[in-house]
């Protein structure tokens, strides 16, 4: 069964990091276009961040610049995103999404398969 698991959501301070995981099995995604989008109750999905298959291609939605990091391990087949100096606003239910292509990549369109999602709490 291929599928993308979330993990490491949970509550936080506001100033506080949390490292989400998306671990990805069924197949070898090590060709994909790897992404995290966020979704809180009554809003659009939001690009958060992405990465090409060969990690030389990153991009960041306007919001987490300066304050997240998205990185993956081909070999583990796993995309990380590490958050740091979160905010209220960055409360949100986190989605990682995989595409063998994402043009743009913010298009939610482009991606054929998603996890279920973890949440994130920052409380003030």
């Amino acid at each position: 069964q291929v599928q993308l698991v979330e993990s490491g959501g949970g509550l936080v301070q506001t100033g506080g990091s949390l490292r989400l995981s998306c671990a990805a099995s069924g197949r070898t995604f090590s060709n994909y276009v790897m992404s995290w989008f966020r979704q809180t109750p009554g809003k659009e999905r939001e690009f958060v961040a992405g990465i090409g298959w060969n990690m030389h291609s990153i991009w960041y939605g306007d919001s987490v610049k300066g304050r997240f990091t998205i990185s993956r391990d081909n070999a583990k087949n796993t995309m990380y995103l590490q958050m740091n100096n979160l905010k209220r606003e960055d409360t949100a239910v986190f989605y990682c999404a995989a595409a063998r292509q994402a043009a743009p990549v913010y298009d939610i369109k482009q991606y054929e398969l998603w996890g279920q999602g973890t949440q994130v709490t920052v409380s003030s």
